[in-house]
């Protein structure tokens, strides 16, 4: 078993074929797994970077990070989050997934990021802080663009916001993130990473 990482449109075409076909179990789309293989998941601008665990040639969890600066509380800061985190079926229950997200943080503390912050279903919770990551206490990250926003609050959304401070900048900015809006905006793509 080992943790292949890739820039999303470098990531070679059997492997994104068989990513492609474990998104398609967790979230059906209307084109189906026949979209085109080369099709970008992700705005090319937030410089997605897929991480996949592969055992023998199947990938069996995936996930991508992106990446954009924001600005919160006046101050600038580099950050990440994780997108499309996703395992197989059949290997779902074996600790893979905790094993890819943890690989990510990890990942992300040797990127310069500032901080790291993304959002999950509820109930996701315990399975996110079990690879590390921490509840942000009332964050709610606003998607979408400052036009068309897309908060982690509308009506329907059960997220929390998840997150982790790598630099000194970001530590000690930790608190001003508490129970704020983050204006993420990654665009109309990724409305939400």
């Amino acid at each position: 078993m080992q943790i292949l990482s890739f820039p999303e449109a470098a990531t070679p075409a059997d492997l994104r074929v068989q990513v492609r076909e474990i998104q398609e179990q967790a979230w059906p789309s209307e084109s189906g797994p026949d979209a085109p293989v080369d099709a970008p998941t992700h705005d090319p601008a937030l410089r997605p970077l897929s991480l996949l665990l592969v055992d023998e040639g199947a990938v069996v969890a995936a996930l991508d990070i992106l990446f954009k600066e924001i600005v919160h509380a006046g101050r600038r800061f580099s950050a990440g989050g994780l997108s499309t985190v996703v395992t197989s079926k059949q290997a779902r229950g074996r600790g893979y997934g905790r094993r890819l997200v943890g690989a990510a943080r990890e990942r992300m503390l040797t990127q310069s990021l500032d901080l790291a912050l993304f959002t999950c279903d509820r109930p996701l919770r315990a399975f996110y802080e079990s690879a590390g990551w921490r509840v942000l206490p009332g964050a709610v990250l606003v998607g979408g663009t400052p036009q068309s926003p897309f908060p982690s609050d509308q009506p329907g959304f059960d997220k929390v916001t998840m997150s982790d401070f790598f630099s000194a900048a970001g530590r000690r900015a930790r608190a001003s993130f508490h129970h704020s809006r983050v204006e993420l905006y990654p665009g109309e793509v990724d409305k939400l990473w």
